[in-house]
């Protein structure tokens, strides 16, 4: 467990941000200039704090230097030594668990080779695995992704889910993609101008309507877990999810594996009946647990359907003709199509 306090004044701009994140991956989200990165520095103990303190697992970091903290950084580039194979690369971050982590990472056929040969997917990944290879307790990543293109980014996120699952160490993950956040995150921080104004796992934060203004209404939307039931002979794949079944576009996993699907807030359709003679296939029984106006015309819907929630974005025209409020039952109609297959993981 990571907990987190860190206030100081840059200029003009003022960082207040506590937290508290647990083992696995937590996400800090926010827009540019919102302070992630000044927060991850502060951890790590490179940036100079008015107030700091810092504690993993009862271990007072604070007042020990950025060598002695016991942690790994994976920057946006990777940084490198042109002269050294990969194999030394990561050696000159230690040697823990050097055959777990080269075949954790899929290292193993690049070992011999510089750093100039490599494609930008494959230094990241080298990057990270020199990190990890020093043997941390905690692990910072600042937008590791961000100067990937999008198939050298979908060459490394099975990785990055891979120690997600593996590794027992928090995470801390700066990111402003909300494509790697829903599919990675499980906990989430999110920030405006320098503090944190939503905190927790993040199924909740990503349902939550109070978040939409600061997530932004284009990239709001809920994150569904479930387990394959099979795949169609029309090239559908049903999901079991906590909120009932979900059709999603194409061949997508394996029966009884494990997925997390996006749900974009936009995407969904809210009906007082239930609907007949839809196109749509995905019609879920859901009741409302909260109604956010934004500051133009849409209303945030906070929605819960069994043991999973949902996040609808309507307009507050259709809300007040419908006259919805909290604790009607509702349906929620999702159309297998809005369901993006960079969205299901």
């Amino acid at each position: 467990m990571l907990d987190v306090s860190l206030k100081t004044t840059l200029g003009a701009f003022r960082l207040e941000a506590s937290f508290t994140a647990p083992a696995g991956i937590t996400a800090l989200f926010g827009p540019s200039g919102s302070g992630k990165t000044s927060v991850v520095r502060g951890i790590a103990g490179l940036l100079k704090c008015n107030h700091q303190q810092v504690t993993l697992n009862g271990r007072d970091l604070s007042r020990l230097p950025p060598n002695r903290r016991k942690l790994g950084y994976v920057f946006q580039d990777a940084r490198l030594f042109p002269h050294m194979t990969v194999l030394r690369n990561l050696r000159f971050g230690g040697s823990t668990d050097e055959e777990q982590i080269i075949a954790l990472l899929g290292l193993g056929p690049l070992l011999n080779r510089y750093p100039a040969a490599l494609s930008g997917g494959e230094a990241q990944r080298v990057s990270l695995g020199r990190a990890l290879m020093a043997g941390p307790e905690l692990l910072l990543m600042d937008e590791p992704l961000s100067a990937l293109d999008g198939v050298r980014k979908a060459d490394v996120l099975p990785f990055l889910e891979a120690l997600r699952d593996q590794a027992n160490i928090p995470i801390i993950y700066v990111s402003h993609d909300m494509g790697e956040v829903a599919r990675l995150a499980q906990h989430m921080v999110v920030m405006n101008e320098g503090r944190v104004v939503v905190e927790g796992p993040a199924d909740a934060v990503l349902s939550d309507p109070a978040a939409v203004p600061f997530i932004g209404v284009r990239d709001a939307g809920a994150v569904l877990t479930g387990r394959v039931v099979g795949h169609a002979d029309d090239g559908l794949t049903k999901i079991e999810t906590d909120a009932g079944a979900l059709w999603v576009p194409g061949a997508v996993g394996h029966a009884g594996g494990a997925l997390r699907v996006r749900v974009p807030a936009q995407d969904i359709i809210l009906s007082r009946s239930a609907p007949e003679g839809l196109s749509a296939l995905n019609v879920l029984s859901v009741s409302i647990t909260s109604l956010q106006a934004g500051h133009g015309p849409g209303v945030a819907v906070g929605l819960q359907a069994g043991g999973a929630r949902l996040l609808a974005r309507i307009t507050k025209r259709s809300a007040q003709s419908m006259g919805l409020a909290v604790g009607d039952r509702i349906y929620a109609i999702v159309k297998t199509t809005a369901i993006a297959p960079g969205d299901i993981h």
